[in-house]
């Protein structure tokens, strides 16, 4: 057990504020702060043009408020350097008028500032053209720069290990971890140079580059499966009246009106139309039903819906401790397993497992391959936009709807022909390297900060050319 004393004015800081909480005066926070301090910083708010500030949530009671095409960014969308994830609400313009002052441009920063753990709070992301438009909830704090200072730095210094300490230190832990406004514009940001704040700037952008690479080519392999099978120009039609036979609800045993949609059954016949024939996901894959022992004091890394980011396929799993984990962390998965999700509001965490050691949720259909399909035309396939409004059909349940394993498994499935599936792979394949591309530069910006602060900035700029090709 480690113990120090702690003089009362040491306690009460410059501004007034009163801190008695053990874990503000850690040793790693202290000699964080220290190195900061020697390098040279400034405390954020030097640096911004406006007051930090939260959005909030408009009430729900008020359906006009929502189901348009503003994304209402909370907690679980937030991730390190990017906004990712389905939406669980999309504001309307009138509920997007409602919280106005939180509106988000293009160049504002956003961060986490409460969660269970230090790992959820102090993620921040750099609001990008392609995010908006958007808002966010009372959980996300917005801080915009004045245009001398470089938010692309700003990210890679708040991302990185150094960063994050700075912004823990002045956390608080009462049953969550919280962080408030005027805390965050204490953060203590390092003073560095134009030449090495464009370097961190354009390492970013090339990032970025990258990660529009990797959708394109994704965006490649899906458009060469549904132009194969005839659903590249599919639109979804939703018809308000249509004559169904009461035989047809007794077979499905359904009487929902949403399951017997046309839309649905013009996908169907698609694929049950290929010139090459049809089988089955369940035929051309077999069902990853393995459990795990869990082992209470191991550490975990538990993959559940909210952990695969829908735009890319990145699997972001958490740590949790064995005896921590929740009753659904049921599956161990394996590299090659293919991940699609089963809850309605999830439907795109879709992806390819890259290595093995995972414990999946059961929220999760696992699949491998079994047969004449390989795994990346699978990708391809389920994630496509008609598969996807597909997954809508099937779904069970009002307050948590999901679709159940046997009505993904009996899913036709076209039968693409050898020749064309590698091409499919291919293009998968290279969506996914420049995915990692895109990750190892950020890595390496927020890598690059850290040495600038504990070596000196040549010696960072030096490194990040050899690393990333700056």
């Amino acid at each position: 057990m480690q113990s120090q004393v702690l003089n009362y004015s040491t306690a009460k800081k410059d501004d007034g504020t009163f801190r008695l909480d053990a874990e503000h005066y850690q040793e790693k926070y202290l000699l964080n702060q220290n190195k900061l301090l020697k390098f040279g910083a400034v405390p954020l708010h030097s640096m911004i043009s406006r007051p930090v500030m939260t959005g909030h949530t408009p009430s729900m009671k008020i359906d006009s408020y929502y189901g348009d095409d503003v994304a209402f960014v909370k907690t679980d969308n937030l991730r390190e350097f990017r906004i990712t994830g389905e939406f669980s609400h999309r504001l309307s313009q009138k509920g997007n008028e409602v919280i106005k002052r939180s509106v988000l441009q293009k160049g504002d920063l956003i961060m986490t500032i409460i969660g269970a753990t230090y790992k959820i709070v102090g993620r921040s992301a750099l609001v990008r053209s392609e995010d908006l438009p958007a808002n966010i909830n009372q959980n996300i704090a917005l801080i915009r720069l004045k245009k001398a200072y470089s938010p692309e730095f700003l990210s890679a210094y708040l991302n990185s290990n150094i960063g994050k300490l700075a912004t823990w230190y002045l956390s608080r832990q009462t049953e969550q971890v919280n962080l408030n406004c005027r805390e965050i514009e204490k953060i203590l940001v390092p003073k560095v140079s134009k030449e090495f704040s464009l370097t961190i700037e354009n390492t970013y952008k090339k990032a970025v580059l990258s990660e529009h690479g990797s959708r394109s080519a994704f965006f490649k392999a899906e458009n060469l499966l549904l132009t194969e099978i005839g659903l590249n120009h599919w639109q979804p039609k939703h018809q308000l009246s249509f004559v169904k036979n009461y035989s047809d609800t007794e077979q499905a045993e359904r009487i929902d009106a949403e399951y017997f949609q046309p839309k649905y059954e013009e996908i169907e016949q698609a694929i049950k139309q290929y010139s090459d024939g049809y089988s089955t996901i369940g035929e051309e894959f077999k069902q990853n039903k393995s459990t795990f022992k869990i082992d209470d004091k191991k550490i975990h890394q538990y993959v559940e819906i909210g952990s695969v980011n829908v735009s890319n396929g990145e699997i972001l799993a958490n740590e949790v401790i064995g005896e921590e984990l929740p009753a659904n962390a049921k599956r161990a998965l394996k590299k090659n397993d293919v991940i699609v999700s089963k809850v309605r509001t999830y439907r795109g965490a879709i992806t390819i497992v890259e290595e093995s050691g995972y414990v999946g949720s059961g929220a999760f259909t696992v699949l491998r391959e079994n047969g004449r399909i390989n795994k990346e035309t699978l990708l391809a396939f389920l994630h496509s936009k008609p598969l996807l409004e597909w997954s809508l059909k099937p779904n069970t349940g009002t307050s948590y709807p999901v679709i159940v394993d046997n009505d993904l498994l009996k899913l036709p499935i076209p039968l693409i022909p050898e020749s064309k599936q590698t091409e499919i792979q291919q293009k998968v394949t290279e969506s996914f390297n420049l995915r990692k591309q895109s990750k190892r530069l950020l890595e390496c910006a927020k890598r690059a900060v850290e040495m600038a602060i504990e070596q000196d900035e040549q010696a960072a700029m030096d490194w990040l050319k050899e690393q990333a090709g700056m």
